[in-house]
């Protein structure tokens, strides 16, 4: 299969498009502009890739699971993106946007986060990098996630509860589109997924393809080859995206993306948009989204606030009725349950997204005993300690 290829430009077969109010299209193709011209920009490239190496602290090690491997029968390396400064995925992306800010001489940010990672990882960069920034965060992950909005606050980054919806990811994002409407000319709004309007999708895909890119090269230092298989979680799916887009066209390479159950993908609690969604148009592009029957946004619901959406990225979309990965769900269950062996084999906690990849372990059938396995551990579990806890406490009865 080749990489996914565009029938007009912005597009992941039919999926992505610029579905925005026209006063953001100029925005749009300044950005577009800009960033087509910085991926010829050695300098820029130079300077992105020095930040990674001795801020981020790349390149993360790809880690052999002896444990894990000996509980399942596999053989399982852990892509350590938990290693990350800041703790996860999200800083690769928020780093290269916000070096794309200053090229484009803009000195405001505006950003979205639900579990935290985004808006941590863009505080980071705006604080390394003396940028204004504002982060829209739902109230309800304001309460999951007090100790990233700590830690926002400490880099100077104004946090701003969003109490409309369901006061999760979806709707703090509703929240920076509106902000970016009003004050385009100023502002930067940098996207921590691969969703929204294009050039976002593809942009925040290629900031994180340094996360598949390093993993071949490690691979094949340390076994001559490639992976049988691949496993990532996906809420909107950046980590995936940057994960995979490397293997594409790897046929013999299978690739697994793990949506967040919630309750379970029929109940009326589940993020699960590639397994029980239906095409249309959300955050100003065309992908999954999960819909009533009226063709409303349907509510969605995770144990990790990163899942907790009710979208996805086009790109993914696209993968999936390419059939080229293969999308499951695991549930609020399955996840910790995942969660809990990993730290109790391995000696680390992933996040409570990160763990829903590690439940596909547990879900897995197609592939043989022996096979050699990557998983995207792309964030740590110190956030979601209070979750954990209170799950945990919970399923005890106490």
């Amino acid at each position: 299969m080749q990489q996914a290829t565009t029938k007009k430009t912005g597009y992941f077969g039919e999926y992505g498009g610029q579905f925005v109010p026209e006063t953001l299209i100029p925005a749009l193709e300044a950005l577009t502009q800009a960033y087509h011209e910085l991926e010829q920009d050695q300098e820029f490239h130079a300077e992105l890739d020095q930040a990674l190496q001795h801020f981020v602290g790349r390149a993360t090690p790809l880690s052999y699971a002896p444990r894990l491997s000996e509980h399942y029968g596999l053989k399982i390396y852990l892509k350590r993106e938990d290693l990350c400064h800041t703790g996860a995925h999200k800083i690769n992306n928020a780093i290269g946007q916000a070096l794309l800010a200053k090229k484009m001489g803009k000195t405001k940010i505006i950003a979205e986060t639900g579990a935290g990672q985004h808006g941590v990882a863009t505080a980071t960069a705006c604080a390394k990098y003396g940028l204004e920034c504002i982060v829209y965060m739902g109230e309800e992950d304001v309460k999951r996630q007090r100790l990233n909005v700590e830690r926002m606050q400490l880099m100077g980054a104004e946090v701003r509860p969003v109490t409309s919806g369901t006061r999760t990811l979806k709707d703090a994002t509703s929240e920076a589109i509106r902000h970016w409407v009003t004050h385009v000319e100023e502002c930067f709004y940098i996207i921590g997924s691969v969703v929204g309007p294009h050039p976002y999708p593809l942009m925040t895909r290629n900031f994180h393809r340094v996360i598949g890119l390093e993993t071949r090269a490690q691979l094949f230092e340390m076994e001559g080859r490639t992976p049988d298989a691949l496993v990532a979680c996906v809420g909107g799916g950046s980590n995936a995206a940057g994960f995979f887009h490397p293997f594409i066209d790897d046929k013999d390479v299978e690739m697994f993306g793990v949506e967040a159950a919630g309750h379970g993908i029929e109940s009326k609690k589940t993020a699960a948009t590639l397994s029980k969604g239906k095409p249309g148009v959300l955050h100003g592009s065309l992908s999954y989204l999960l819909q009533d029957d009226h063709g409303q946004v349907d509510l969605a619901h995770s144990i990790s606030a990163g899942l907790d959406y009710p979208g996805v990225g086009p790109e993914h979309s696209y993968w999936k009725d390419q059939g080229r990965v293969q999308y499951l769900a695991a549930t609020d269950q399955e996840a910790m349950r995942a969660l809990e062996t990993c730290a109790a084999l391995e000696g680390i906690i992933p996040a409570l997204e990160t763990a829903h990849a590690f439940a596909w372990l547990d879900k897995q059938q197609t592939i043989q005993d022996g096979r050699l396995v990557v998983i995207n551990c792309s964030g740590r579990g110190d956030k979601d300690m209070e979750m954990i806890t209170s799950y945990r406490t919970a399923s005890r009865g106490l």
